[in-house]
């Protein structure tokens, strides 16, 4: 099922998401839902508060080798290197920004039935692991971004 995305100025969007505690039906479907919206929306990535879930749950999938990736309660435990480039969301729609991200993080989660394990991604799956990660607690791109890019190719 296709979910509503929220957009920059819903206040959820600046909340702290909570950690997920139980790994049934309810996530299993909820990680269904937010894939089937983040391919809709021709993203590639998805966190769970942007479909107005204050819950520790991020989808991506950049078309690499990972195919779909579900993270349950995700947190970053090492991240090197340096990328700068455009970055955009679906909760900000129309707009990109230029951000500063590591080249290269590694990132601790569970799977949809609670298995731990870690996952390393570098280039855009690191900018997206960074990108969803942040939404979990309530920081968008557009507070990190140094400045905004036109469609048109201008940089303000």
């Amino acid at each position: 099922m296709v979910r509503k995305i929220l957009e920059l100025g819903d206040e959820t969007l600046r909340k702290t998401s909570k950690p997920m505690q139980k790994f049934d039906l309810r996530l299993w479907l909820l990680l269904r839902d937010m894939a089937d919206t983040m391919y809709n929306a021709e993203g590639v990535g998805l966190a769970a508060p942007q479909v107005g879930i204050l819950r520790r749950v991020v989808v991506i999938d950049v078309q690499d080798e990972h195919g779909l990736i579900e993270l349950v309660n995700p947190e970053i435990i090492s991240a090197e290197g340096e990328q700068a480039g455009s970055e955009g969301c679906l909760s900000v729609p129309g707009r990109r920004g230029y951000v500063v991200r590591p080249n290269k993080v590694t990132v601790r989660a569970q799977d949809r039935k609670g298995k731990r394990f870690e996952l390393t991604g570098e280039g855009l799956l690191a900018r997206a692991l960074c990108h969803e990660i942040d939404h979990l607690d309530g920081i968008m791109y557009v507070d990190k971004m140094d400045h905004e890019i036109f469609d048109d190719g201008e940089e303000n």
